[in-house]
């Protein structure tokens, strides 16, 4: 079998993460340009080595379609040959990277930055509450928010509620993963929750916020900005850390209406994405899912093959997902425990087990990592497949 022209042929060379979570004095604009300058020295760059910049804007962006000018302006950078924003919801991230690679690969361009930041949450106020920018996911639609459904809380409820019908999973069983996520955050001394341990019990006794997620069920808020330098693999191997090499890349959009495929798109982008790498499940071993609330990580799992379709609430229950188990899944905490920098998350974890840089966390096996993000109500999808190898 001939090797795909795009396996390898492009790498990530740095990486820029900004404190997060409640981190002030700056706004979102500010993080991207923090993030970019972190992940630049990261890789031993400069600015003027950039000819690409590719931006997801999170919610606190006022201007989110020529969000990219006004952070090249910001930059100070002249003369770039790729620029856009973007944005599939959380499926950005890895849709970057992509587009990214492929033009590198055409020859359009030579170093990429792809940035995401955002800066919802306000400092508190003077009678100690913490505040927030008002920016919300509303997805408000006709004469369902009338009645009191709208919202991306609600409408992955409603999808869970299904899969709970149909195949039985039951409310612990998105518990096991709150608390196998939690025990990696523990972990991992950058994490929001990195010193609040969680068992079970204390996730039985959350806070409902919509049937059937519980608090310990949906991601964290966060400040902060997360970038990575994307260039030609022959040139990263000359830069200051070792590449993470590109090897698979996909995407897929079902279409429809969730409650009724119960499925994300990674049943389409994994077939490109693991075609491209040339490898199959039993390659992998660091798994990053987007994990914006714990039943699409359950989900996401069945749509990738790890378990049968319907199976994911007894395989995450039988502790395989946890430090110690037989999957190394989301080993930084994830968005529901470390921070919630959208697909940047799972994409910036990756790099970090590739390199070998998790510390108490690391995965003994670490050659291939496999890279999700999801958007919408799991209606858009990408996926990565990234190694630290060459081939």
């Amino acid at each position: 079998m001939s090797t795909h022209p795009l396996r390898g042929a492009a790498a990530i060379a740095g990486l820029g993460i900004t404190p997060q979570g409640k981190v002030y004095g700056t706004n979102a604009i500010g993080f991207a340009v923090d993030a970019v300058r972190l992940a630049l020295e990261d890789a031993g760059l400069t600015r003027t080595d950039l000819d690409g910049l590719l931006l997801n804007p999170g919610l606190t962006w006022n201007d989110m379609g020529m969000g990219s000018f006004g952070l090249s302006q910001a930059l100070g950078l002249r003369n770039l040959r790729l620029t856009a924003t973007m944005n599939l919801g959380g499926a950005t991230a890895c849709a970057m990277i992509q587009h990214a690679a492929q033009a590198i690969a055409a020859g359009l361009c030579n170093t990429v930055a792809c940035v995401f930041s955002d800066a919802p949450l306000k400092p508190p106020s003077p009678q100690g509450r913490a505040g927030s920018s008002g920016a919300a996911y509303g997805f408000a639609r006709g004469w369902e928010a009338a009645y009191g459904y709208f919202g991306v809380n609600a409408m992955y409820a409603l999808v869970a509620h299904r899969h709970m019908h149909v195949y039985g999973t039951t409310q612990d069983q998105l518990g096991a993963v709150a608390v196998a996520q939690r025990r990696w955050a523990n972990l991992n001394p950058d994490a929001q929750m990195h010193d609040r341990p969680l068992t079970l019990d204390e996730y039985r006794a959350s806070r409902w916020i919509v049937e059937p997620f519980r608090v310990m069920d949906c991601c964290l808020v966060s400040n902060g900005g997360l970038a990575v330098i994307v260039t030609s693999a022959e040139r990263a191997r000359s830069l200051r850390k070792p590449p993470v090499y590109i090897w698979g890349m996909g995407q897929g959009h079902l279409g429809g209406d969730p409650s009724d495929t119960l499925s994300s798109g990674a049943v389409l982008a994994k077939e490109p994405a693991f075609s491209m790498a040339g490898i199959g499940l039993r390659d992998v071993d660091v798994v990053e899912l987007y994990d914006c609330y714990t039943f699409t990580v359950l989900v996401t799992l069945e749509d990738y093959g790890f378990c049968p379709k319907g199976e994911g609430g007894p395989f995450v229950a039988e502790n395989h997902t946890g430090p110690g188990g037989k999957l190394a899944l989301n080993t930084g905490g994830g968005q529901l425990s470390s921070f919630y920098m959208w697909g940047m998350t799972p994409v910036s974890e990756a790099v970090i087990q590739l390199r070998g840089d998790g510390g108490a966390r690391q995965a003994a096996r670490h050659d291939v990592a496999l890279v999700s993000g999801n958007g919408g109500v799991l209606s858009t999808h990408a996926t990565l497949v990234l190694s630290r190898l060459a081939s």
